[in-house]
C-alpha cells in the first residue's frame, strides 16, 4: 500500500494510521497523483485489521491548498476549450465522479479518521476534512470554502457534508462568500472539535484522541460509525451526484476562464456573469 506513493505517506505504529499529504503541488495542493492514490489508501487501511484509526495531517506548515489547478487544467481543457457537445461533458462528469470517489473514500473508511489542521485548509482541503469524523486545529489555522470565487459550484463533499457539521447558516455564508475564516472562528461554528497553541500540539490531540478509538473494541466502533453515517451518506451520495450533473452542465462559462487566466496571472478577477 504504502510503496511508490506520490502525494501521501502512511505510517502504521500501535493500531493508528498516520497518513500525511505531501502534495507534491505547492502547500500540499491536490493534484492528480492526490486524487489516485487517496481512495487505494484509505481501501488499504480500511481492509487492515491491524489499523483501528486513522489521523490525517498536512506536511510543512500547511494543511493544503486544494485543487492544484494548475496539474488539473489538462484534463479539463477539452471540456473549457469551447463549444462542448455529450461526449465531452460525460467524461468531465466522469472526472468530477472520480475526484467526489476519492473524498468519500474516506467518509466510507470504517476505522474513524482524525484531521489535525495546521495553515490553510482550501477548497479541497476543506471537502477532505469535512469527511473526517474529528477535527482538530491549530491557532494558525484558516479556512475557507473559495471555490465561489473561481467560479466553480463547490462539487466535492463540503456542500453536502458541513451542513450536518456547521448547520445550514454557516455553510451558506461559507460558500457564498468564499470567505477566510480562522481557527477561533472554526471553533465557535463546530468546524473543528478543539484549538490548539501550534501544529505540533494539534497533532499530538489528534494521535491522543486516535489511540482513545484505537483502545476500544473495533467492531463496535465500526458499527457505530456506521451507524452515525447511515442517513448522512445517503444524502450526501444524493447531493453528490446532482451536483456532479449540475456542473457538467454549466461548468464551462466566461467567467471560469477569467479566474483560471486571473490565476495563472495572478490578478484579481473580473467576472461578467457570462
Amino acid at each position: 500500500m504504502t510503496e511508490n506513493l506520490v502525494s501521501v505517506k502512511v505510517e502504521v505504529s500501535d493500531r493508528v494510521a498516520e497518513v500525511t499529504l505531501l502534495g507534491p503541488g505547492k502547500g500540499n495542493a491536490m493534484g492528480p497523483d492526490f486524487w489516485r492514490e487517496l481512495p487505494v489508501v484509505f481501501g488499504a487501511l480500511d481492509a487492515d485489521p491491524e489499523v483501528r484509526a486513522v489521523v490525517v495531517t498536512g506536511s510543512g506548515a500547511n494543511f493544503s491548498y486544494g485543487l492544484d489547478l494548475p496539474a488539473m487544467m489538462p484534463a479539463w481543457g477539452e471540456l473549457l476549450g469551447g463549444d462542448a457537445l455529450a461526449a465531452p461533458r460525460t467524461r468531465f462528469l466522469g472526472e468530477i465522479r472520480a475526484l467526489q470517489d476519492a473524498v468519500t473514500s474516506l467518509a466510507a473508511c470504517r476505522k474513524p479518521v482524525v484531521a489535525a489542521i495546521s495553515g490553510w485548509c482550501i477548497g479541497a482541503g476543506l471537502d477532505v476534512i469535512s469527511a473526517a469524523d474529528i477535527r482538530v486545529a491549530s491557532a494558525d489555522a484558516k479556512f475557507s470554502l473559495r471555490e465561489v470565487k473561481v467560479a466553480i459550484v463547490a462539487d466535492v463533499g463540503s456542500l453536502q457534508r458541513l451542513s450536518g457539521v456547521i448547520g445550514e447558516g454557516h455553510l451558506r455564508e461559507l460558500a457564498l462568500t468564499g470567505k477566510d475564516i480562522d481557527a477561533e472562528r472554526a471553533l465557535r461554528i463546530g468546524l473543528v472539535n478543539d484549538v490548539h497553541p501550534d501544529q505540533a500540539a494539534a497533532l499530538d490531540a489528534a494521535r491522543r484522541t486516535a489511540a482513545e478509538i484505537a483502545a476500544n473494541p473495533p467492531l463496535v466502533v465500526q458499527g457505530t460509525k456506521d451507524v452515525l453515517g447511515h442517513e448522512r451518506e445517503r444524502r450526501v451520495a444524493d447531493g453528490l451526484r446532482y451536483v456532479a450533473a449540475w456542473n457538467a452542465a454549466f461548468l464551462p462559462s466566461k467567467d471560469l476562464g477569467e479566474a483560471v487566466q486571473a490565476f495563472l496571472e495572478r490578478r484579481p478577477p473580473e467576472f461578467t456573469g457570462q
